[in-house]
């Protein structure tokens, strides 16, 4: 498992499954001769989209970024048209840690779209049980409000079996909410009405975590943004806004979607100077 330290922050990627996308609904509205240059695509026009949770552990806490694709949520005509060739492995991943779910402190949910969001309940007998029973699950008040009364769209992503049985684990927040000294979420919108990012900070390091607004390094054009969008001019502007504020203090970007990298770091050229790739078995 790949890891990154920042500061005294270490982050550990753990497999939460695999996803292969339409290209042309994570990319939008840019000709595909020009996405498929930055990102490889197979002969579906499917685009190979990770779902792989950050453990975060930082002054004996242990967090989670985001929670994977679950097990057994999905039937086989999802599993099709949503290419997953992969569900989520937590436990193994935890258990090569010397950890089990109930270590886990909180999990940081940038959003919860079902490919974020499913690995937060498990199936037990005819019903789901929370698959982190001891863990606070952060997100905005707005994703949550959201989550539990879907709109004509939104249904299709926020699913009842992945909030149901949770609800006394969740914390909400509106603009912004430190977790610990070094680690906040910041409410940005874009993606979702309520889609936050995460940056950490420690002994002068930077990560940030901007989630579906930068979903793989092939983002990184600030117009780039995904038709799954629901507020595309948002995810533009915070962008706009955030990249910059990585780059100048040399902060890393981490990944939850991305098969290339884990984490990199570009200079104020856009090149990347620093990376960690996701090691291929």
């Amino acid at each position: 498992m790949e890891q990154l330290h920042i500061g005294k922050i270490r982050l550990t990627w753990l497999n939460g499954g695999v996803t292969h996308l339409d290209g042309g609904a994570m990319f939008g509205v840019v000709p595909k001769p020009l996405w498929t240059k930055k990102y490889a695509v197979n002969d579906k026009n499917q685009i190979e989209c990770r779902t792989d949770p950050i453990l975060v552990e930082v002054n004996g806490k242990r967090f989670l970024i985001e929670s994977g694709i679950g097990n057994g949520k999905l039937t086989d005509k999802q599993k099709r048209n949503y290419g997953v060739t992969e569900e989520s492995k937590i436990d193994e991943s935890l258990a090569e840690l010397g950890l089990k779910r109930t270590d886990i402190d909180a999990v940081l949910m940038t959003h919860l779209h079902f490919d974020h969001a499913s690995g937060l309940t498990l199936p037990k007998e005819d019903k789901f049980v929370p698959g982190f029973p001891n863990a606070i699950i952060y997100c905005t008040e707005t994703e949550w409000d959201e989550m539990r009364n879907p709109n004509i769209r939104s249904k299709s992503t926020y699913w009842e079996n992945n909030w149901k049985g949770i609800e006394d684990q969740v914390e909400t927040f509106h603009n912004e909410l430190e977790i610990v000294p070094g680690i906040r979420m910041v409410h940005t919108g874009g993606h979702s009405n309520g889609h936050a990012i995460i940056i950490m900070e420690s002994e002068g390091e930077t990560a940030i975590h901007l989630a579906d607004l930068l979903p793989t390094h092939a983002h990184q054009n600030v117009l780039w943004v995904m038709a799954y969008d629901d507020y595309p001019m948002n995810s533009i502007a915070e962008k706009q806004k955030w990249i910059p504020y990585a780059e100048e203090h040399n902060a890393w970007f981490t990944f939850y979607h991305d098969a290339v990298y884990r984490a990199l770091k570009w200079d104020i050229q856009g090149n990347i100077v620093q990376s960690i790739a996701i090691q291929k078995n």
